[in-house]
């Protein structure tokens, strides 16, 4: 990718690092910083060095403090100076959104370091990530009904399949800020940790993956989570859970898993996400359901 001005994207031990780096703006969210992480998360997927992916903010003060609305944050989210009476226009698409659906794609695991201040996109585009650690000083709030708009990027799909429809509309209704523990309570973080050990305690967990794991079952499991949580009956997770099982079963990384367990050694898996995974992926876009 091209050097961004708004992030930084950071590679080592199988681990990627994106860093929302606006710190004297509290990593306030604009157009070019969604433009920059959509273009980091293309740049990853592609990289079959990257095992893990993990999303923090810089500075100590915030994880990105929802978006940037002063003239030179470069948005008019409330005055759009061209409005448009099409609503199927491009131009109508909520930038945030357009982020979330391309985390919603990844095919890499993605973990939220949450340092501080996480409210308005700064919160939901953190929805999309699989698992949310936060540090002490973490703050969130789903403010979107005291500004008078709605919630946004997606969220009205993914807040409620996380913390569960009440909790959702409690934080979204009240728009209060609140504190890493009730995030912790409300189930929409994994853990709370202090501040010096936020980074490691992430790092660790994408080691974990990245050292012992076949990327394409952690690629695959990640959208089969995803993606058939809703379905309107089991039958719909059995039919692709068959065709994953056969699938991979056969494969290289399998024979490894068996192998490296037998042998009491350290996994090598050889599989690639671009380029091994099974012939029905993506099976959304297949219909393989018919």
């Amino acid at each position: 990718m091209t050097n961004p001005t708004q992030i930084t994207l950071e590679k080592a031990e199988g681990i990627a690092t994106i860093t929302l780096n606006r710190p004297d703006k509290m990593n306030a969210y604009t157009r070019t910083m969604g433009q920059e992480i959509i273009a980091a998360m293309d740049d990853i997927d592609a990289d079959d060095s990257v095992r893990a992916v993990i999303f923090t903010g810089a500075g100590e003060k915030a994880f990105c403090a929802g978006a940037d609305l002063t003239p030179e944050g470069g948005g008019q989210v409330f005055s759009d100076p061209t409005p448009v009476d099409d609503l199927s226009d491009e131009r109508v698409r909520d930038g945030g959104g357009l982020l979330t659906l391309r985390l919603f794609e990844s095919k890499k695991p993605l973990i939220s370091a949450c340092n501080g201040v996480a409210v308005g996109v700064g919160a939901t585009m953190q929805l999309a990530m699989d698992i949310r650690l936060a540090s002490e000083t973490a703050r969130y709030g789903f403010v979107f009904a005291r500004r008078g708009i709605v919630p946004e990027a997606a969220s009205s799909w993914f807040l409620p399949q996380l913390v569960g429809v009440s909790q959702a509309l409690e934080w979204c209704y009240t728009g209060r800020v609140f504190d890493a523990d009730e995030a912790h309570r409300g189930g929409l973080v994994r853990s709370v940790h202090a501040p010096g050990v936020l980074m490691s305690e992430a790092r660790e967990l994408a080691r974990e993956i990245a050292q012992n794991t076949s990327a394409v079952s952690v690629a695959m499991t990640r959208a089969m989570m995803w993606r058939l949580m809703s379905a309107d009956h089991p039958m719909e997770a059995h039919k692709i859970d068959s065709r994953a099982i056969y699938r991979l079963s056969r494969g290289a990384d399998a024979k490894e898993g068996i192998a490296s367990f037998l042998e009491k050694r350290a996994p090598a898996y050889p599989g690639k996400v671009s380029e091994d995974m099974p012939d029905f992926y993506p099976w959304w876009e297949q219909r393989v359901y018919e």
